[in-house]
């Protein structure tokens, strides 16, 4: 196995450098298309350099950060550029958050600047005063509403500023982005990325889609996301050609969308392509065999997808998928299905051996033989592949690497030809709709609510191959709430990614001898004949 190869350095880059190189290249040809509006890189270089020079005015300085709560749109990149564009951090904010959660992630990072879209501004006024940090609320809309205890302005005023570049040096060691994951026994952590994992992980997607410059990937994904900034908006700067960004996915737009923009490459999640699988025939589909409206896609990506699954997609629509990998935000891809190797069924591909060691330990930290069960752990063997540790905690930083070994905290085997597969996940959190839910903080709030007692949030199996998430709570005496009041109440109060599928309430919680809430029991017993279940209800609400 290739895991025993020394350290191996390699050619480092920034951000910034793989713009330059479009720049000197191919400045004006489409580089980005987000909705419909399409720019250059020389446009991007353009707004960025005025974006910056408007944070530094700011008092924005190189390290600092700047947080975006801004839905898929030319606006949501141009700033993220202009961000990294200035040597500071930019900070991506989901844009369903909203109370705590946006407060703790805007807080936690101590962003100075917060950007923000116009209809999302009034979510602000009741977090602003516990912001110290936050000088600047800037809205991308025609007027910037009064804040408390912020200065505001509005997107236009940044892009007056001068388009001279500003020249600020930055290193490939330097930090470009940090990215929120959920936490599993607190408030959810920055993961700090440095410009050269940007372009190393951007690396390592397009070598596993054998990305060239014809090709056209296209996302839905959002840009606070990891995956659509290096897929999307890094991907054509490494390797050539054009991306195109859409606002949100939806199943009846996929295919005139693929028309639209020639996408040959998507970047997807596996509960999309589970609903392309299932979806009703429509005129503009290709079909396996036969010349249809649509012809470019090539290759559909949507790590993680069940064998089931991609076997529909090839057969009923005549494309490759892209399935085999595994990865986390702190180290992708730690497995991958580089161009000529067939994935073995369930199999996340094979280790990269090409950037990392991969290992399954026990709980003390020995490796297991190989074909058995244990906590996937992983060490770089290149510079700047890997995150650069969890922003303001060290000693979850240290308690993760543990040894000198990152631990994942998810449950593996890699078999005799080096391919790993992913078994489940260590701790309680959970995830729905391609999202991290920290178990920890959606309790939290639901002990707000004032009836609840107990409660215990976990998953339960979903027929869209991630999880549903599931409340199972015990009420305090004489409460009258309803299951169907708390949903309501959670609506105002909880992402809606997070907001739970199912509700349960009991006379108690199972617990183990020192206390612990056994939520294996939890999941195991997943939807019971008492379980309220939302859809049964019939209950809709916004999705944003």
């Amino acid at each position: 196995m290739a895991n025993d190869d020394v350290w191996k350095s390699g050619e480092s880059a920034t951000i910034i450098d793989v713009l330059r190189r479009r720049l000197d290249a191919d400045p004006d040809s489409e580089y980005l298309d987000v909705n419909g509006a399409k720019v250059t890189g020389a446009d991007v270089h353009d707004t960025a350099c005025r974006v910056a020079n408007a944070l530094i005015e700011l008092g924005v300085r190189p390290g600092d950060r700047v947080a975006t709560l801004v839905e898929n749109s030319i606006e949501m990149a141009l700033a993220w550029w202009g961000i990294v564009w200035a040597g500071a951090i930019a900070v991506p904010v989901n844009t369903a958050y909203k109370g705590q959660y946006l407060r703790h992630q805007l807080h936690d990072s101590g962003s100075r600047v917060l950007i923000v879209q116009g209809d999302l501004a009034d979510r602000l006024p009741a977090i602003t005063p516990e912001l110290p940090d936050l000088v600047r609320v800037v809205v991308i809309g025609d007027e910037a509403p009064s804040l408390p205890q912020v200065d505001t302005g509005t997107w236009a005023e940044l892009l007056s500023a001068d388009a001279a570049d500003p020249g600020v040096a930055v290193k490939p060691v330097d930090l470009g982005t940090f990215v929120y994951t959920g936490g599993t026994t607190g408030p959810s952590k920055g993961c700090m990325l440095s410009h050269n994992y940007h372009i190393a992980l951007t690396t390592q997607i397009g070598i596993c889609w054998g990305r060239t410059a014809d090709d056209v990937v296209w996302t839905p994904l959002p840009l606070f996301h990891f995956n659509a900034i290096t897929t999307a908006v890094l991907g054509p700067l490494v390797f050539g050609g054009r991306s195109a960004i859409y606002k949100k996915f939806s199943v009846s737009n996929f295919w005139p969308e693929m028309n639209r923009v020639g996408a040959t490459v998507t970047s997807t999640l596996g509960t999309m392509a589970y609903l392309l699988a299932h979806d009703e025939d429509r005129p503009e589909m290709p079909r396996s065999g036969a010349p249809e409206a649509n012809t470019s896609l090539r290759l559909l990506g949507a790590a993680p997808m069940p064998v089931e699954v991609d076997e529909v997609i090839r057969s009923r629509f005549g494309i490759e998928t892209f399935s085999g990998a595994y990865g986390v935000t702190e180290a992708s891809l730690v497995s991958w299905q580089p161009p000529g190797v067939r994935n073995k069924p369930n199999a996340a591909g094979v280790v990269n051996c090409e950037y990392f060691d991969v290992r399954i330990f026990d709980d003390d930290d020995d490796e297991l033989p190989r074909g058995t069960e244990g906590e996937i752990v992983i060490r770089p063997k290149r510079p700047e592949v890997m995150f650069a540790g969890y922003w303001g905690r060290p000693e979850a930083t240290v308690e993760t690497s543990r040894n000198w070994w990152y631990h994942t905290g998810d449950i593996g085997k890699i078999d005799d030809e080096d391919f790993l597969y992913f078994v489940d996940r260590k701790a309680d959190y959970l995830r729905r709709r391609g999202e991290n839910i920290s178990s920890f903080e959606v309790e939290s709030i639901l002990m707000g609510h004032g009836q609840l007692a107990d409660v215990a949030v976990h998953a339960v199996f979903s027929e869209l191959t991630e999880d549903d998430l599931k409340v199972t709570a015990t009420l305090k005496e004489g409460a009258t709430t309803t299951e169907e009041e708390l949903f309501r109440w959670c609506i105002d109060e909880l992402p809606y990614f997070a907001l739970p599928r199912y509700i349960e309430f009991r006379a108690e919680l199972p617990r183990s001898p020192v206390g612990r809430v056994l939520k294996r029991e939890l999941r195991e017993e997943g939807v019971t004949p008492t379980t309220w279940d939302v859809e049964a209800a019939g209950i809709t609400y916004e999705k944003r």
